[in-house]
């Protein structure tokens, strides 16, 4: 079992005839549907209103398999919304109406226990009052499950770069697992190689930092060893969930390799060249297919088996 913890909310796309189409989405909730698509068991604590969007949004993670913690629908008087505009070169651009408040007394009691991960990361882990309880649960699930953790930054909600960073980096140190883009990064450590800020949150706690380039592929830094792959070629639509894609295809790559739980950490640490470009190439080829289709759409694990091997 893998317990994911963060936002779900509607990403309502605008479109070029005019108008906008809500589908589900949330940098965590589309981990969690990417993951149970890839046939790994999955739950998901979030926080959705009683509305039509949250509907939509439980409706869609049932669909994929989700199991959905029954705290997940709380008195919000509505389900959080991402306005998204996509640019003509397939890049997605956000504008959010997000509530993340303090859990109720009690919700985490029991989140996550007896997961092999617990993966959380974007608004959730930045947003007052319920960062706050994010981060507890995850100190508190650090001795009994493997932690991974995206930062996913949002500069037009989280504010202050260097409160942010701070943020940030108090998770990276107690954080197994690490997947981060270039643009966060460019935007928590201005003009910093990647590969530098990757090195340095290694020494801060991470066990392994993966960094997602582009199309210019990903990087993979363990304390041994670096390891780079190339971006599968795709026709791309759109941007939306390529890297929440990404990191459940690490996940899932990783749990198959059974590097995943407490009692795996070292293994994860030490994990070679081999086994990262084999779990890179999967996060790369579930990444690629999401690009290929409208909104957060990840691939199911046959989609993904049917795709050709690179020549």
């Amino acid at each position: 079992m893998i317990t994911v913890v963060g936002e779900s909310l509607v990403d309502l796309i605008e479109e070029a005839a005019g108008g906008a189409t809500a589908y589900p989405g949330g940098s965590p909730a589309n981990v969690a549907v990417a993951l149970a698509r890839l046939g790994q068991p999955t739950t998901l604590l979030s926080q959705l209103g009683d509305d039509a969007y949250g509907r939509l949004v439980r409706a869609h993670l049932a669909g994929s398999g989700v199991r959905l913690d029954p705290a997940s629908v709380s008195d919000l008087p509505h389900t959080s919304v991402a306005r998204t505009r996509v640019g003509a070169d397939g890049q997605a651009r956000y504008d959010f109406a997000i509530d993340w408040p303090a859990f109720p007394a009690g919700t985490l009691t029991g989140v996550g226990a007896g997961s092999d991960c617990l993966h959380t990361g974007s608004l959730a882990t930045v947003l007052d009052p319920g960062a706050g309880d994010v981060v507890a649960l995850v100190h508190d699930r650090r001795a009994t499950t493997t932690i991974s953790f995206d930062p996913n930054c949002r500069p037009s909600l989280t504010g202050d770069r260097v409160r942010a960073r701070h943020r940030v980096e108090d998770l990276v140190a107690v954080s197994d697992l690490v997947k981060v883009s270039r643009e966060d990064l460019d935007w928590l450590h201005p003009g910093q190689p990647p590969d530098r800020v990757a090195r340095r949150w290694l020494e801060l706690g991470a066990g392994l930092v993966v960094v997602t380039l582009g199309a210019e592929g990903a990087l993979a830094v363990t304390r041994q060893v670096a390891w780079r792959v190339t971006a599968r070629p795709v026709t791309v639509v759109d941007t939306v969930g390529a890297g929440d894609a990404f990191t459940a295809g690490l996940l899932a790559a990783l749990q198959e390799h059974r590097l995943l739980g407490a009692d795996r950490r070292a293994a994860l640490r030490a994990a070679g060249p081999e086994t990262l470009a084999t779990v890179l190439d999967n996060a790369a080829r579930v990444a690629a297919l999401t690009c290929a289709r409208r909104g957060a759409d990840p691939p199911t694990r046959a989609e993904l088996a049917a795709l050709p091997a690179p020549a």
